[in-house]
């Protein structure tokens, strides 16, 4: 009898945190920021509950049965997402934000960037960020690369 075949999966954890922010894009006028931005560019922020859903993808283990140990993806989570994000001021308290315009794609590539630094090489998917019920972003680690 032949070995079973490798199987593949994709397991997603989910998290929220509250932060605050401003959109304000430093290489734009304070009149070009507000047009840009509406009531986003409120000089005092404003605020949101985010939910981040992260996907992991690999092989399953044929002794675990798991593509990763849910214990240690929260763990990650909690280094990566919450310990840097949860009940601050992402324009003021997250480093990354005092040159990066706080957007929720920005807010996805800064999550992205630190689980990759933690997860098993390879492993992360998908990092997909609520900003509310009506506003996600997705990013799955993508970059554009020009030619010249």
């Amino acid at each position: 009898m032949a070995p079973p075949a490798a199987r593949l999966a994709r397991v997603s954890r989910a998290v929220t945190f509250s932060a605050c922010h401003r959109l304000h894009s430093k290489s734009l006028s304070n009149e070009e920021n507000r047009k840009l931005f509406g009531k986003c560019n409120n000089p005092n922020g404003h605020g949101h509950n985010y939910k981040v859903i992260v996907t992991v993808r690999g092989e399953i283990d044929p002794v675990s049965g798991m593509v990763i140990n849910l214990t240690d993806l929260k763990e990650y989570m909690q280094e990566a997402i919450m310990e840097p994000l949860d009940h601050k001021n992402l324009d003021k308290d997250v480093p990354y934000f005092a040159e990066v315009v706080s957007t929720t794609e920005n807010l996805a590539v800064f999550i992205w960037e630190n689980l990759k630094k933690l997860l098993p090489v390879g492993t992360l998917y998908k990092v997909k960020v609520y900003e509310t019920d009506q506003n996600t972003v997705v990013y799955k680690g993508e970059e554009i690369t020009s030619e010249k």
